[in-house]
């Protein structure tokens, strides 16, 4: 059923305190995130009881409403135009920029702070690997049977267009970022994929269009905002219109050349030798290391470290090896809820919740199960990496016997990534791989689960408090509807309901 974005952002806009309580709005591909003035006036049960909305997460001072993809860009959209009131959006803007900051400064570690803004440069660019890498499997598709061969050099140049200028927009984004000019970040970035940039000769070595990737290209849009607002600072006002784009990019642009390009071609080296070499090598354990960490790594945000690795592998090699090992601990998740709703048969708000969230969770969206099911039971989440090491070590094992599995694009995983995949053995193995990894995480992590994850105390437990509840909404409504819908609430918020943030001990 289509969710009525406009409804959902009228719902939500009360429920977190009105627009005076909001001071910022984004999104990612899954979550609304907003900062709040005082998140103390949100309402979070009543949150999660609005229809479309899949859980409610806290972090760091961001107050993310999970409404899952596609849904969360038109409730962004539709939330934005309810704040867009010409007598608050001045007020609203520079209060929002004024309590970001203090709260970058007071509640965000530097490292995690370091990460968001990382994650800030090249989610953005999520959508347009997606489109391409998809284009370009339908291309090698249609290359390798034969078919429609006056159209393949047109989708070539559609799919390959955007990876070939990728260092410009990442540029862009970097500078927008840290606080730089936005086009002096790309015009510096730019220069990393300039073909002229082959006559020139640094530490000896010629240089090669490309050389250093996203990396340099991230790097240089530092140098390019760090030497802008440098001039900004100490360039007289009538000449900074002139001097200060000129010296940003004479200043960056010769860094970049002699310096940043050669030492970020070391790096992204370095970085597609390691990962080669660590699948090649000890892939079945590094599989196993890499699925079972994956989901403890998003909960504490660190995944967005891995952003600028996969993308870096995608612009040297065409793609990612390491995703389709991560996105087995999907696997292991979707394996667990499984178990879950097998188990506590007689919890119908655990088992309605595990039915609508199971066709995201297969698609590779596992943040309703993740906050409705197995972190609020505690072992299950234990369980769910268990399954995610299996899958892993799968997948691994044949990247040691010469068979590589990578995607073409980052953002998807599960079973939406297959349209994504691409090898060094032809699709057929490929996906015939991916999916024996998918299947095994899918069953360890149901048998762990099973076996380990729901102790008959958590069943107990989880029993009477569902027991109770009802009991005590009949006897204070009757047997009304009203005493059952608020029975539904309570039960979506106590015993794992979507966007419950906080782990529950399990015996």
């Amino acid at each position: 059923m289509r969710i009525d974005s406009s409804s959902t952002a009228a719902a939500i806009l009360p429920l977190v305190g009105g627009p005076a309580n909001v001071t910022s709005v984004a999104h990612c591909m899954t979550r609304l995130r907003l900062g709040l003035a005082d998140p103390s006036r949100a309402d979070e049960e009543a949150l999660r009881a609005v229809p479309g909305v899949l859980g409610v997460v806290v972090d760091d001072g961001s107050y993310q409403v999970v409404l899952g993809p596609g849904v969360v860009t038109r409730v962004t959209a539709d939330f934005e135009r309810l704040l867009a009131r010409p007598s608050t959006a001045d007020e609203l803007g520079a209060r929002g920029a004024e309590l970001r900051e203090e709260r970058r400064r007071g509640n965000a570690t530097p490292f995690k702070a370091g990460l968001r803004r990382l994650a800030a440069v090249f989610v953005p660019l999520i959508p347009a690997l997606i489109g391409c890498g998809i284009l370009a499997g339908v291309n090698g598709l249609l290359l390798n049977a034969g078919w429609l061969p006056g159209l393949s050099p047109a989708l070539a140049a559609v799919a390959s267009g955007f990876m070939a200028l990728i260092a410009v927009f990442v540029g862009l984004n970097t500078a927008k970022e840290f606080g730089g000019t936005p086009i002096l970040g790309g015009a510096v970035a730019a220069i990393v994929v300039y073909p002229g940039v082959a006559k020139v000769t640094a530490f000896g070595v010629a240089l090669a269009p490309g050389q250093g990737g996203v990396l340099g290209a991230l790097a240089a849009a530092l140098l390019a905002t760090r030497v802008e607002k440098w001039c900004r600072g100490r360039v007289p006002e009538a000449l900074d219109v002139l001097l200060t784009p000129t010296l940003t990019v004479l200043v960056a642009g010769l860094g970049t050349l002699y310096g940043l390009m050669y030492a970020a071609g070391v790096v992204s080296a370095a970085i597609g030798t390691a990962a080669n070499w660590l699948l090649a090598t000890t892939g079945a354990f590094a599989g196993l290391v890499l699925g079972g960490l994956f989901l403890p790594l998003v909960m504490l945000g660190l995944h967005q470290a891995l952003i600028p690795i996969h993308t870096t592998l995608i612009d040297q090699q065409g793609y990612t090896v390491l995703l389709p090992v991560l996105a087995m601990a999907g696997a292991g998740q979707v394996g667990a809820a499984v178990a879950v709703y097998v188990r506590l048969r007689h919890d119908t708000s655990i088992r309605t919740t595990i039915r609508s969230a199971l066709p995201a969770g297969l698609l590779g969206v596992g943040e309703p199960l993740i906050y409705g099911v197995s972190l609020p039971l505690g072992r299950p989440f234990l369980t769910a990496c268990a399954g995610g090491a299996a899958g892993g070590a799968f997948v691994g094992f044949f990247a040691m016997l010469g068979d590589k599995v990578g995607a073409t694009a980052i953002g998807p995983s599960g079973w939406a990534l297959f349209p994504l995949l691409a090898g060094n053995r032809g699709l057929g193995l490929t996906a015939a791989v991916y999916a024996g990894g998918l299947l095994t995480g899918y069953a360890v992590g149901f048998a762990a689960t099973y076996a380990f994850g729901v102790t008959d105390r958590v069943t107990a437990r989880v029993t009477a408090a569902a027991t109770s509840r009802g009991s005590g909404s009949r006897s204070e409504n009757g047997s009304g509807s009203e005493s059952r819908s608020e029975s539904r609430s309570e039960s979506r918020s106590g015993s794992g309901g979507p966007g419950d943030p906080t782990p529950r001990r399990s015996s």
